[in-house]
């Protein structure tokens, strides 16, 4: 049984439930009495807090998230550091990581993405200006909330960037998020976060990690040496220029990377403003870090061995923080094969590497302003690209019909994926409203923003017993009805079952046992009893945590406090021996209690006195008596 859960801490926070386990702390559920909310308490683990090394680490996350004030991030509202538990009082967040939350939606629409890094990248811009460094970006340590906001969670191996801590001392990130700097061991600032959230980009936008392996190892290594698959070969739908954001993020050479995560912001909102934007300076930019890159110093041979033989230790590093510290020496001994193949990093993104393979390159003629029909009679389109109509969108540049919007841009160069996806100027009345109903609400609210009519969209939410948690169970106005801008929109969202609320029965003076059966039956969720002495016997129900008579939903949590009996009391008797039964040979001594013989003993004949302790419960009263060689010496009572 966890030794926390029912107990209160400095007495304000009464720890409810284990909600997550890590490698220097466990995070409880909790509520403070003082405030009437639930939080979440983050208690260093007790065998670490012994560690003054863990113990400094663990207040360093304290002193560098306290700084941090921002919606994007995970709140921190007390800090307790004592001889008996240190621990941390954050908000409490109401959804999933962002990795359970791709795993349930597998890839995601680009427009979805966007909306969640753009979030990210706000909270990372705020960090950053307060001086501190995440280190562990990773979909694990972000929260999607209900309401498809974000927050930036776990500054567990967050360090003060004037502290100008290396990795070597500190706890690694998660090896297929880190920064090539973080893996060979280098200082590391700002711009690693922006790595491992380019990583993230990467992920949500493909539904696969950009380097996989079978070891901790091995991971480590290709985000030294190895070269991505560019998104949009792996989803041709990823607009071209937010795969450039994304690979521009993830560039290996520090150098030529977004410098502060506001310049990714800005290249973020100029995306969100025109997808077909022309962002050739970035492609520049990763054309000029494949011309020159630092090969990484080897390691001494007996420290390249020694760090082979730490393989198998971190194959389970994505669970668990502290196996990757096991990745850090061999990366810093590197390969020779890292300067050869970081020579070709990004050459799907940055252009202008010929494969050698033949294939003829297209340039991607600018079809803005051009009907669909003059778009497609055009030479350069003609029996080359095929063009495909994504829907409409208003404008005021462009006449009903022609083309607005187009990807790729005009002038890139394409030798494959021959396909210019469009949108057309609509007419006045002609934007309906989409299809949104069985999407997730941020999804639904993701996609009327790309229709650029302002609307005003809003969340209803109702019970459903069909329609999941969570989804759009009907929009006002419906779909194929007309949308006009600076329209209101609101979609409902299912909340589920609705489940009927239930009352809580009287269950003191009941069996623990029978309480707890007949609290389940009914559809509350039993939590861990609490002990106290008392006069009523023990295993009984003296006290409940919810009162007689209120109403609760099903599954609520009650908490039982159970008697022990009465209190446990204790007495030291001394007894005199009468003269008269002292002798030169060994005496035998019994002593009764209540009747009944509880002790036996041989004590030498010449004894003047025997001592004993009696127990009994609190206020109660025993007869005891001393026997001596089978015979009544003693008799006497006493009160507890």
């Amino acid at each position: 049984m966890d030794p926390y859960i029912g107990k209160m801490l400095d007495n304000r926070y009464e720890i409810l439930e284990l909600i997550g386990r890590g490698g220097m702390a466990n995070v409880y559920k909790a509520k403070c009495h003082r405030l009437d909310r639930l939080v979440a308490v983050k208690i260093l683990h007790s065998d670490l807090a012994q560690n003054a090394d863990f113990r400094r680490r663990f207040m360093d996350e304290s002193r560098a998230v306290a700084q941090l004030s921002h919606p994007n991030i995970v709140s921190v509202y007390d800090v307790s550091c004592s001889d008996d538990v240190d621990y941390i009082v954050m908000e409490l967040i109401d959804g999933v990581t962002l990795k359970q939350y791709m795993e349930r939606r597998g890839q995601m629409d680009w427009r979805e993405a966007l909306h969640f890094i753009t979030q990210i990248m706000w909270g990372l811009s705020h960090a950053h200006s307060r001086g501190v460094i995440h280190r562990d970006i990773k979909p694990q340590n972000i929260m999607v909330l209900r309401d498809g906001s974000v927050r930036v969670a776990d500054f567990g191996i967050a360090c003060l960037a004037d502290q100008g801590q290396t990795l070597t001392q500190e706890t690694l990130g998660s090896v297929h998020y880190i920064s090539p700097e973080q893996a060979r061991g280098d200082r590391v600032d700002a711009r690693s976060d922006i790595y491992s959230a380019g990583v993230v980009l990467y992920e949500m936008l493909t539904g696969k990690l950009p380097f996989q392996g079978d070891s901790a190892v091995s991971v480590a290594i290709q985000h030294l040496s190895a070269v991505p698959k560019a998104p949009r070969e792996l989803n041709p739908d990823i607009p071209e220029a937010l795969e450039l954001i994304c690979m521009k993020a993830m560039c290996p050479d520090i150098s030529k990377r977004y410098q502060t995560a506001d310049a990714m912001l800005d290249d973020l909102e100029k995306f969100r403003k025109d997808p077909a934007v022309d962002m050739d300076y970035i492609r520049e930019d990763l054309k000029a870090a494949v011309v020159c890159q630092e090969p990484t110093q080897p390691l001494p041979t007996d420290r390249v061995a020694a760090v082979s033989r730490a393989n198998s230790a971190v194959a389970q590093e994505e669970e668990d923080k502290k196996h990757s510290r096991k990745v850090v020496g061999l990366v810093i001994g590197g390969f020779a094969l890292a300067l050869v193949l970081i020579f070709v990093v990004f050459k799907l993104v940055a252009g202008g590497f010929d494969a050698g393979n033949g294939t003829a390159s297209h340039q991607v003629p600018n079809l803005l302003g051009k009907t669909l029909e003059e778009a497609e009679a055009l030479p350069e389109v003609k029996d080359i690209f095929r063009i495909e109509v994504l829907g409409t969108k208003p404008s005021d540049k462009y006449e009903p019909g022609q083309i607005v919007e187009q990807d790729p841009a005009s002038g890139r160069s394409r030798k494959n994926n021959l396909v210019i996806k469009v949108y057309l100027c609509a007419q006045e009345d002609d934007t309906l409203m989409p299809t949104v109903v069985g999407k997730e609400f941020l999804m639904a609210k993701t996609e009327l923003g790309n229709l650029h009519l302002d609307l005003d969209v809003q969340r209803a939410e109702a019970y459903s017993p069909d329609v999941p948690e969570g989804q759009v169970m009907q929009s006002s106005p419906a779909a194929g009805e007309p949308l006009n801008k600076g329209d209101t929109v609101v979609l409902t969202v299912s909340k589920g079952p609705e489940t009927k609320p239930l009352t809580v029965p009287n269950f003191v003076t009941m069996h623990i046992d029978d309480a707890a059966q007949q609290a389940e039956a009914l559809g509350l969720t039993v939590g861990e009893h609490q002990y106290e002495f008392s006069d009523k016997p023990e295993g009984t129900v003296i006290g409940q945590s919810i009162q007689q008579g209120t109403e609760v939903q099903s599954g609520t949590q009650i908490v039982f406090t159970v008697s022990k009996g009465a209190s446990s009391a204790e007495r030291v008797v001394v007894f005199d021996i009468p003269e008269q039964y002292r002798s030169d040979s060994n005496m035998k001594i019994e002593v009764m209690q209540d009747g009944s013989i509880i002790h036996s003993t041989y004590v030498d004949g010449g004894t003047a006195s025997f001592t004993y302790t009696f127990h009994g419960s609190a206020g109660s009263t025993s007869t005891i008596k001393l026997y001596i060689n089978g015979t009544e010496a003693v008799a006497q009572e006493i009160t507890f």
